[in-house]
């Protein structure tokens, strides 16, 4: 296919003289939001896959790197459906992408994480046993403290994936790793069309209420970039993109009593960890009156011994408590329940 340039509303989409000008199985989808740095590493792995019925597609969201991401995809631009648009955020530009698609099978990637030579065919085979979703493990790198960690490790997936089991957590998926029918994620209605979080969660949930048939594979198949905000700094952001996708599910999807009881308690645990989270904010600040209405604050979401400890020390024994926390902040006092598991929300 010769390479071209088209124009739709401000979107710009050129397409790669390497191109197949038939339809492929599977369009590779990847949004791409400043990470020139990272880019050339993701399409070099989705151009070493054993599976080679693909085509794709990188949706530039009118990213500020865009010079140097242009650079830095120079070499694969031949081999490429390259789109940009403006700044609408990732769940659009990952619908821009769908909407292109030509394939029967739309394979998702983030432009910072890195697929294994065999992602795409171990995932293809498994996802014609009978599913119209699928996703796998994925090994953990970036910075030192998540080294031979894999993803599931620290959010666990088991038993049947459905609606309930992943508004309980008990099935956390990684969107680089997911693989689906375009029929399936259509009939969802693919990812909100709005700015928002959590998107790929609130979509995952969708797909399994219309009925998608969703597996997980166990197979570590990629390597997930974990960025250091991820972990530490963005903990406070990290609870209220979960806070802010229970409410969008709560109000968008008609769940059953089941669910809405699993969504209320997963609910009202999270706001115990924003407050958690708040508590420490504070307690570094040395602003202890604050510290003690936040912590009591998640005590009373979340009755515990340990919080009812905590929210006492903070009130009459608050620089006992900045100690305790400072010399004991790589276990960052484990306040937050480790059942309750915000890597489901992980951003890049």
């Amino acid at each position: 296919m010769d390479s071209s340039e088209n124009y739709n509303f401000g979107m710009q989409i050129s397409t790669g003289r390497n191109v197949f000008s038939w339809r492929p199985k599977v369009s590779v989808v990847i949004p791409a939001y400043n990470v020139a740095a990272f880019i050339s590493e993701t399409l070099d792995s989705v151009a070493a896959q054993k599976f080679r019925d693909i085509e794709v597609i990188v949706v530039n969201d009118g990213s500020p790197d865009t010079v140097a991401f242009e650079r830095a995809i120079q070499q694969h631009r031949e081999n490429i459906i390259y789109i940009k648009q403006a700044n609408l955020g990732a769940g659009v530009a990952r619908n821009t992408g769908i909407k292109h698609a030509r394939g029967e099978i739309i394979a998702f990637l983030d432009g910072d994480d890195i697929w294994l030579p065999e992602f795409l065919s171990s995932q293809v085979t498994f996802l014609g046993r009978g599913h119209e979703m699928v996703y796998c493990d994925a090994q953990q790198f970036g910075i030192r403290s998540v080294l031979r960690k894999t993803f599931m490790e620290s959010a666990p997936s088991s038993g049947e994936v459905t609606a309930a089991s992943l508004l309980d957590l008990k099935c956390n998926v990684i969107t680089s790793g997911t693989v689906a029918l375009k029929t399936a994620i259509v009939r969802a209605g693919c990812f909100e069309n709005q700015r928002t979080t959590s998107e790929d969660f609130h979509l995952w949930v969708r797909m399994a209420k219309s009925g998608a048939r969703i597996g997980f594979q166990e197979d570590v198949l990629l390597k997930y970039r974990v960025h250091l905000d991820s972990l530490s700094g963005d903990s406070i952001n990290r609870v209220q993109r979960g806070i802010d996708v229970f409410r969008r599910l709560r109000d968008t999807v008609d769940l059953d009593d089941n669910e809405r009881e699993i969504l209320d308690r997963r609910l009202g645990s999270f706001e115990a960890d924003l407050q958690v989270e708040r508590g420490k904010a504070f307690l570094l600040k040395e602003e202890f009156s604050n510290a003690y209405q936040a912590f009591s604050e998640a005590n009373r979401h979340r009755k515990s011994l340990k919080l009812s400890l905590v929210s006492l020390a903070a009130r009459f024994f608050p620089r006992l408590l900045l100690h305790h926390f400072r010399t004991h902040r790589a276990d960052d006092l484990d306040l937050v329940s480790r059942t309750n598991n915000t890597r489901a929300f992980s951003s890049h």
